[in-house]
């Protein structure tokens, strides 16, 4: 059975993805930071459903706290299935936006997916077969007014992407990155309005959790083994 580590594994996203991966037989490490709460839930939803999960409990951004807690993930055996989806914004106009809220983001977006991704590789190369699986976003590709630091990490991710597909295409790992456009969940409702959305998305609606997590499982699986280095939208047309 291959193992998964799920950054942000306690967010509307990050659980869908969780449970999906669980139902194709893989044994999920639901990580989570400070919604320990909501990711016992989705290790509970997922055992209870006959599949295998684990909660794993750190700070990306802590990258001592983060090599500790990967060192005992690792006890266990590689990591052959990552998923960065941990994340965040702080959104505002950039002529008055915060040194606070320019690092903040690019802490978690950038410096976390270095934290968390660098020290599974080796043991992840070591098995001949990984996937990596980076979320970026609609934002990342084509800008969005309000989230330059955001947007920033984003297509940071993107070229982080099709720079380590180079690196690992030798080794059995492939690495991707998926843009999600619109998404319900709670990180967008307070942000796009119904009017708005059919607005700027021709398929007239929000995306769902688990429209997203199909497309993560198929990356995640042998079916995808010639696919790397690509940046695949899921947003409705809007990109």
């Amino acid at each position: 059975m291959k193992r998964a580590l799920v950054t942000g594994g306690s967010g509307d996203l990050g659980s869908a993805i969780c449970i999906d991966l669980a139902k194709k037989g893989v044994e999920v490490l639901v990580h989570s930071n400070r919604n320990e709460e909501k990711a016992i839930e989705v290790v509970q939803i997922i055992t209870e459903n006959g599949g295998k999960a684990t909660l794993v409990c750190f700070d990306i951004t802590d990258i001592e706290s983060t090599q500790k807690a990967l060192d005992k993930v690792l006890e266990q055996g590689a990591i052959q299935i990552l998923v960065n989806n941990a994340g965040i914004h702080d959104d505002g106009i950039f002529a008055s936006m915060s040194y606070a809220q320019w690092q903040k983001v690019i802490n978690v977006n950038l410096n976390g997916f270095f934290n968390v991704t660098q020290k599974l590789m080796l043991p992840m190369m070591k098995t001949r077969w990984g996937r990596v699986i980076n979320l970026s976003s609609v934002a990342g590709v084509i800008g969005n007014r309000g989230q330059v630091n955001y947007s920033a990490t984003k297509a940071g991710i993107i070229g982080a992407t099709k720079s380590l597909a180079i690196e690992m295409s030798s080794r059995g790992i492939t690495v991707n990155a998926v843009a999600p456009g619109i998404i319900k969940g709670s990180m967008t409702q307070d942000v796009f309005d119904k009017e708005y959305i059919k607005k700027v998305v021709p398929a007239g609606r929000e995306g769902t959790p688990e429209e997203v997590a199909a497309l993560i499982s198929f990356l995640a699986s042998d079916s995808a083994g010639y696919i790397s280095g690509q940046v695949i939208g899921i947003n409705g047309a809007m990109a």
